[in-house]
């Protein structure tokens, strides 16, 4: 079978190796869709803390059922998304159902190679039926899923004023997800596209570009009070650390974003706040499943989100021409 790999940083190449053996527990997926994420052009660039090379991208994944377990509730040539989280259901997280945060996962395409081949097998638990929703759509529920969680690590409401800090995929599900919740969302960001594009097609209530005086707008735009949750999605050790400036009191401040720095604050004034911080890793199967419930009903404009298509075999020049910032891509997504 073909796979796309990445050799080391800055050198893809398409490769030829045996299919992979089922094992009882798992199902063999035939690739269809991959979704392509920042963590594939970290790997790429040679930024990603937890990889070894060489290494098969890809967690952003759809396909069609090859082979299944005798009795599996899954069928031969059945739609299904992965969720790429291997997780070892022994630790103390993995106990209490925290599946995302278990201290011995293995995200495919990181910690293992992942789907940007034609074909996987993974764990029957880790596979599940798109039902209606199409093969393309379901290449997006894993990124979509990571805001999905985040939202609701922040318990957003329909009585919140939430601000978005960051505007790339990871912020664009943030903004659809609490949307859906009914909260009123401000996005900021440096690119003043990226801001017209959450308000015009993700439904986005106010842009803000980060710039010098940005704080006293924000304090302006809600009367002083400041933002009930902030949802960081930037990736930036100091957008983070100036993200507790937005808080209101009693506020909730949400970090998506992840970094190899250590992030900072004022004791006093996240005291004076009684504020909340939360981490929020990956997502749950509750999520992948609350991102199928809001593209069925319409809440997820998928086709504004996938930008850019290409084939797999065509993934070494592809991923040169996607990764410029010029190319605009929100999400791109490989055909097997």
């Amino acid at each position: 079978m073909r796979a796309l790999i990445c050799e080391e940083p800055g050198r893809l190449a398409i490769i030829s190796r045996p299919p992979p053996v089922r094992a009882p527990n798992e199902v063999l997926v035939r690739i269809r869709r991959v979704g392509i994420c920042g963590t594939d052009f970290h790997i790429f660039k040679g930024q990603h803390p937890f990889l070894e090379y060489p290494r098969v991208m890809g967690h952003e994944l759809s396909g069609t059922v090859e082979e299944a377990p005798v009795g599996s509730r899954l069928q031969v040539g059945e739609a299904v998304y992965i969720v790429p989280y291997l997780s070892c259901g022994q630790c103390h997280a993995c106990r209490k159902g925290l599946n995302n945060a278990c201290s011995n996962i293995k995200v495919l395409g990181v910690h293992c190679d992942g789907g940007m081949t034609e074909y996987l097998s993974v764990p029957e638990n880790n596979v599940v039926s798109t039902g209606a929703i199409s093969l393309d759509d379901a290449a997006m529920i894993e990124f979509l899923a990571i805001g999905a969680h985040g939202v609701k690590r922040g318990g957003v409401s329909a009585s919140d004023r939430v601000l978005v800090v960051g505007s790339g995929p990871i912020g664009m599900s943030a903004i659809i997800f609490a949307k859906a919740r009914g909260a009123n969302v401000t996005v900021m960001d440096v690119r003043e596209d990226r801001l017209g594009f959450t308000v015009d097609a993700l439904g986005a209530d106010t842009a803000l570009v980060a710039s010098n005086d940005v704080q006293a707008q924000a304090q302006a735009l809600t009367g002083g009070d400041f933002f009930d949750v902030v949802i960081d999605a930037t990736g930036n050790a100091a957008a983070m650390q100036r993200g507790f400036g937005f808080l209101a009191h009693g506020g909730r401040y949400v970090l998506l974003s992840v970094v190899r720095d250590d992030i900072t604050f004022s004791d006093p004034e996240f005291h004076k706040r009684e504020a909340t911080l939360f981490a929020s890793r990956n997502a749950q199967v509750d999520d992948f499943a609350e991102v199928v419930r809001q593209i069925e009903a319409g809440k997820v404009p998928t086709r504004a989100l996938n930008t850019h298509t290409g084939k797999l075999d065509d993934g070494v020049s592809l991923f040169a021409d996607w990764i410029r910032p010029e190319a605009g891509v929100i999400k791109a997504i490989l055909e097997v």
